[in-house]
């Protein structure tokens, strides 16, 4: 399998994880840096006891990009740059975490002095250059960005529940907040920088699972048969049409990326950056996404899409089998170096439809328009932006947004995403990517200010060999590409797209929508 990407990808010399952590593909997925090791182990096993100093299973960072929202429009290519870097930061500090358990297993304080410590201080001088940016253009830059420089340890077993670590600010400016986004004890967790279960394995008691702190472990797996019917954890954008309102639908044909178009980049977040997201992304429609293309590069590309008035750009993060697969990124920053690694699964269906609105009709979507459902940092984030789910065929009235799940022979893997379906009518994009657009009501009406648009629905199809989950272990599981620091939970699964239809093809979308045709 091969990447069809337009820009040269850095040396594997310069890539700042290769070194950091040490990597082994075992029959279980994958070992980072022995996990559970301690002073006094020298190897993977799934029967060990853990040390005190093997309780920090991951790195919990305020998300700064979340809690920008007045940044000016000359700042933002600045200011992106800086919260692409803060990224970076964090995941080379996730890397030190994994590759040095030995000697936190000797030193209590290891992990707050050696590794949150000097993240807290990179990241604050980041932050203090977003200020620079934003004042450089005239811009007034948020009071108290400081405040989100210091990070904690985290444990394995739940997401983050929004609040500790993020600030509880939910001011517009990303300013105050009624706690300094290092927890409640500044920085180092309730327990001295062990995170929430510091005295209960990290939040990890089923063994290692052979996958050491990069996951998926048993905890994340679901028999499809143990959901139940109509349940889901997460409701956003998860309501069928009503009686009313805009009832047709468009599907657009565009392919399962058979072209192997891959990159690690994320041009609605981290545009101008080479492996902005960390992880690997299919992509169908547009045949140039990278984090380099133009708006003018995206209307002037091919797409695979059957409609070649459609050169939208559709991409998510890849799903991959831990199978001891060497792919094509096995030693590239977003694959393998950040502990993505495994078989690459392409879609054997990528169903994408816009649909309508259950109390209006919808208006035309703007061109370049950007929206991005569900959260790629969910785990450490907290699950407020949490959207994407995972199901079975013959079992989608079946959703489940933080696990994995477990299908019966002859069943396929689902995965679903609902976009946000309401516009502010005014912009193609926001300061944090997310406020320009929102989710219909409990009502099925969108917000004062926001305009109904058709609503696209992804569905992704998976031919996957079901993992084996045994006494607490999963063998050859599968998993979403991720942040390293994300443990490749299922609730950060996410899906992306930037509308790149022409007016005539969009005003086709609206006017099937509205009339209640299905069309392609």
């Amino acid at each position: 399998m091969g990447r069809n990407t337009r820009k040269r990808r850095s040396p594997l010399a310069t890539k700042v994880i290769a070194g950091a952590a040490a990597l082994a593909v075992g029959g279980g997925g994958l070992v980072w840096a022995n996990f559970y090791a301690s002073a006094h182990e020298s190897g993977p096993s799934h029967n060990r006891t853990r040390s005190a100093g093997a309780q920090v299973a991951t790195i919990q960072c305020p998300d700064v990009g979340q809690k920008l929202r007045k940044v000016p429009r000359g700042a933002r290519a600045g200011v992106d740059r800086e919260l692409a870097q803060l990224d970076k930061q964090i995941t080379e500090a996730y890397a030190r975490l994994a590759s040095t358990r030995q000697a936190q297993a000797g030193d209590a304080s290891y992990v707050q002095n050696a590794i949150l410590g000097p993240l807290k201080s990179k990241r604050t001088a980041a932050l203090d250059r977003i200020g620079t940016n934003i004042r450089r253009v005239g811009g007034n830059a948020p009071q108290g960005l400081d405040r989100f420089a210091g990070c904690r340890g985290m444990g394995v077993d739940q997401p983050n529940d929004g609040n500790a670590g993020n600030g509880q600010d939910g001011q517009d400016d990303g300013g105050q907040g009624e706690e300094d986004g290092q927890g409640q004890n500044g920085g180092q967790g309730q327990d001295g920088g062990q995170g929430q279960d510091g005295g209960q394995d990290g939040g990890q008691n089923q063994g290692d699972n052979g996958n050491g702190a990069a996951g998926p472990f048993a905890e994340d797996f679901v028999d499809i048969n143990d959901v139940q019917p109509g349940s889901r954890d997460l409701e956003n954008g998860f309501a069928a049409n009503g009686d009313g309102g805009s009832q047709g639908s468009f599907t657009a044909v565009c392919g399962v990326n058979e072209n192997n178009l891959f990159n690690s980049d994320n041009l609605i977040v981290a545009p101008g950056v080479d492996n902005g997201a960390h992880h690997t992304h299919d992509y169908v429609g547009n045949q140039d996404n990278d984090a380099f293309s133009s708006d003018e590069d995206l209307a002037n590309a091919e797409t695979s899409c059957q409609n070649q008035g459609d050169k939208s750009t559709y991409y998510w993060p890849v799903l991959r089998l831990q199978d001891g697969t060497q792919e094509f990124d096995a030693g590239d920053l977003g694959g393998g170096a950040e502990g993505n690694v495994g078989k690459i699964l392409k879609a054997s269906e990528a169903e994408i439809k816009f649909v309508g609105n259950q109390r209006s009709d919808v208006v035309a979507m703007p061109k370049f328009l950007r929206i991005i459902t569900g959260d790629a940092k969910a785990f450490t984030n907290g699950v407020a932006n949490a959207n994407s789910s995972f199901s079975c065929t013959g079992f989608e009235d079946r959703q489940v947004t933080d696990k994995y799940v477990l299908c019966p022979e002859g069943s396929q893997v689902v995965r679903t995403s609902n976009f946000q379906s309401c516009w502010d009518g005014q912009n193609i994009d926001s300061a944090n990517h997310r406020d320009h657009v929102a989710f219909v009501q409990q009502d099925g009406s969108c917000p004062n200010g926001f305009q109904a648009i058709p609503q696209l629905q992804v569905r992704l199809v998976y031919d996957v060999p079901a993992p084996t989950v045994e006494s607490g272990q999963v063998q050859n599981p599968y998993a979403v590409d991720g942040f390293p620091e994300q443990l490749h939970k299922p609730i950060t699964d996410h899906n992306d797209f930037i509308n790149v239809m022409d007016e005539n093809l969009m005003n086709e979308v609206v006017d099937c929508i509205n009339s209640g045709e299905d069309c392609q």
